[in-house]
C-alpha cells in the first residue's frame, strides 16, 4: 500500500498548502507521540530540531502540542544539523526525535523527518502505521490533562553534537595550516561547521552563516557549488565544504577548483578504509550512483550494490548486509562507523583526516573515471505523468537506444514536484537524443 504523508525521505511540501500547517503538525506530533508512546517505554521523551526556515516558528509549537498532548515530554533544540538530532536522540535515551526541515529546499518548504530511539530513520512499515493514526479520530489519542506532557529548551545541543564528532577521531587531529573555505547554506549547520573547523585550527572562509528565515539553500549550500568554487579561487584555499539546509549532505570542491561529488567522496573513502581494513563488506550506492563507480569498485574487487534513491533506503541495505558505507551523488553519505544517517560535516571531517598531512585534495579525490552524466528535473503539477502510456513507450524507446552504451533512469522525486531523467554514456549526442526524447513527453 502507497503511503499518503511520507515520501522518500519524510514529510515535505510547501507551507501553508497541503499537509504543511499547524492544524497537520498537531496531527503528526499527536500520532507519532501515540505510537511512541504505546511501546510502552519507561520514559515518554521526543527531541525536536530544525532548520533555519522562517517557517519553523509557526510549525514547532503546533508539532509541540500534538507530541504533549500524546503525553510526550518535548526538549526542543534550536537549529541543528540532522545528525545532531539522531546522535542526541540515541544518547538522551529518547522515544523518538524530530527534524523541522525541509533539506535542500526552498524556504518556502518544510517538513519532517522522524527518527526512532536507535537514531535511525522510521521504516516504511512504522511510516504506515502513524499515517494510520494520523487519519484516526484525534479525541481518542489525548491524554488526561494530569498526564499532559512537559516542555523544555535544551541550549547546548549544538555543543553536545561536536563533542560527539570529535569524539570520532584521535585527540591530536589538527587542521592547522589548512585554508578552507564551508558553506553553511544559511542552514541548521551555521553554528556547528565553521566551530569545528576553527577549533581545530583551521583558517576558515565563511559562507552561508548569516540565515534570515527566508535565504536558507538561496544560491547557496551544496546545490550552488560554484559558490565554494570560487572563493577557493579567491583565497586560495586547500578545499570548499558546502552543505544544504539541514547538513546531512555535503559537495566539495578541490584546491583547482574542481567539483567533488558524493560518488567521488564516497570512492575516496572506500579505497582508504580498504587499505586501513576499516571497510566492512562493501559499499551501497543508489541507481543515481555513476556507472563509473560501480567500475570502479569491481576493479578494487570491492563489493557495490545498489538501494533506491533516498539515504533511508541505502541505510537499510547496509543494515541488511552489514556494510560500514554507503551513500549517493547528491551528498548524502552515511559513515556506519560513526553515524546512523547522513552527516555532512562528519564527512567532510573525514576527508579533511586524510588530507591532513598535506596531501592534495585534487589527487585523493581523483580516483576514479566518471561516465558524463545528465541530469534534467522537470517540474510537474503531477508527478503521476510517469505513468502515462506515452511516457513509458518514450521511455523504453530511450532505453533501447542506449542499451549497452549507457544507462538511463526516469523517476519521480520522493521530496519535490519533479520527475528526474538521468543519463549516462561517453557518447554526449546519445545522451541529449535519449533525454529530448522522454523530456517532450512530460508536460
Amino acid at each position: 500500500m502507497k503511503k499518503k504523508y511520507f515520501g522518500t525521505d519524510g514529510i515535505r511540501g510547501t507551507v501553508n498548502t497541503g499537509d504543511i500547517n499547524g492544524e497537520k503538525f498537531f496531527k503528526f506530533g499527536l500520532a507519532a507521540g501515540t505510537y511512541f508512546k504505546n511501546l510502552k517505554k519507561k520514559k515518554q521523551i521526543a527531541i525536536i530540531a530544525k532548520d533555519t526556515r522562517l517557517s519553523g516558528y509557526a510549525l514547532e509549537p503546533a508539532l509541540v502540542s500534538g507530541l504533549t498532548s500524546a503525553g510526550m515530554h518535548v526538549f526542543t533544540l534550536g537549529p541543528l544539523p540532522t545528525n545532531g538530532l539522531a546522535m542526541l536522540t540515541k544518547k538522551m535515551k529518547a522515544n523518538m526525535g524530530i527534524m523541522i526541515t525541509a533539506s535542500h529546499n526552498p524556504y518556502y518548504d518544510n517538513g519532517l523527518k522522524l527518527f526512532g530511539p536507535d537514531g535511525l530513520k522510521l521504516s516504511d512499515k512504522i511510516e504506515k502505521k502513524i499515517e494510520s493514526l494520523i487519519d484516526s479520530k484525534t479525541v481518542i489519542h489525548l491524554s488526561d490533562p494530569k498526564n499532559l506532557g512537559r516542555v523544555k529548551r535544551l541550549e547546548n545541543g549544538n555543543d553536545i553534537y561536536l563533542k560527539i564528532l570529535r569524539k570520532n577521531f584521535p585527540k591530536d587531529f589538527s587542521l592547522k595550516g589548512m585554508k578552507i573555505v564551508i558553506d553553511c547554506a544559511n542552514g541548521a549547520g551555521y553554528k556547528s561547521a565553521p566551530k569545528i573547523l576553527e577549533d581545530l585550527g583551521a583558517k576558515v572562509f565563511k559562507v552561508g552563516i548569516k540565515p534570515n528565515g527566508l535565504n536558507i539553500n538561496y544560491k547557496c549550500g551544496s546545490t550552488h557549488p560554484e559558490i565554494i568554487k570560487n572563493f577557493v579561487k579567491k583565497y586560495k584555499a586547500d578545499i570548499g565544504i558546502a552543505l544544504d539546509g539541514d547538513a546531512d549532505r555535503v559537495i566539495m570542491c578541490d584546491e583547482k577548483s574542481d567539483t567533488i561529488d558524493g560518488d567521488q567522496i564516497i570512492a575516496m573513502i572506500a579505497k582508504r578504509w580498504k587499505r586501513k581494513k576499516i571497510l566492512k563488506g562493501g559499499v551501497v550506492g543508489t541507481l543515481m550512483s555513476n556507472y563509473g563507480l560501480q567500475k570502479f569498485f569491481l576493479n578494487e574487487k570491492i563489493k557495490f550494490i545498489r538501494a533506491k534513491v533516498g539515504d533511508r533506503y541505502v541505510k537499510e541495505i547496509m543494515k541488511k548486509y552489514n556494510f560500514n558505507l554507503g551513500g549517493e551523488q547528491s551528498g548524502h553519505i552515511i559513515l556506519g562507523n560513526f553515524a546512523t544517517t547522513g552527516d555532512g560535516l562528519l564527512v567532510a571531517l573525514e576527508a579533511l583526516f586524510a588530507l591532513r598531512k598535506g596531501k592534495s585534495a585534487n589527487k585523493i579525490f581523483k580516483v576514479y573515471k566518471p561516465v558524463p552524466q545528465k541530469l534534467l528535473n522537470i517540474k510537474v503539477k503531477n508527478k503521476k505523468v510517469i505513468n502515462s502510456l506515452r511516457t513509458q513507450n518514450a521511455i523504453k524507446l530511450a532505453k533501447s537506444l542506449i542499451k549497452n552504451r549507457g544507462r538511463l533512469l526516469v523517476r519521480a522525486s520522493g521530496t519535490e514536484p519533479k520527475i528526474r531523467i538521468m543519463c549516462e554514456s561517453f557518447n554526449g549526442t546519445l545522451i541529449k537524443k535519449c533525454i529530448n526524447i522522454v523530456k517532450k513527453t512530460i508536460n
